[in-house]
């Protein structure tokens, strides 16, 4: 629970920075509160997908699914996403 708790704390800033960064000032808050229902929902589905997961397969099913989904997710990430800095 320690490492869970440590990996959030890592990233979360990240991600709400990521959304700040590319929300236009006038929508900000709104994208943030978007992102927060959609982050806050994902963990709902999450824990209730690995329980399916774990009760019919076994756990180690359900941590390669989510770890599988969560890879998924990652290289959407990579591909959509784009540098919002200004090189000169």
């Amino acid at each position: 629970m320690v490492l869970l708790g440590l990996g959030t704390a890592l990233v979360y800033p990240t991600f709400l920075a990521a959304v700040s960064d590319v929300a236009h000032p006038s929508w900000r808050a709104s994208a943030v509160g978007v992102y927060r229902l959609w982050r806050d929902l994902a963990d709902a589905v999450g824990a209730l997908v690995s329980g399916l997961l774990a009760g019919r397969y076994g756990v180690p099913w359900a941590i390669a699914g989510i770890a599988a989904l969560t890879c998924v997710s990652g290289a959407v990430a990579l591909v959509c996403m784009r540098e919002t800095l200004k090189h000169d």
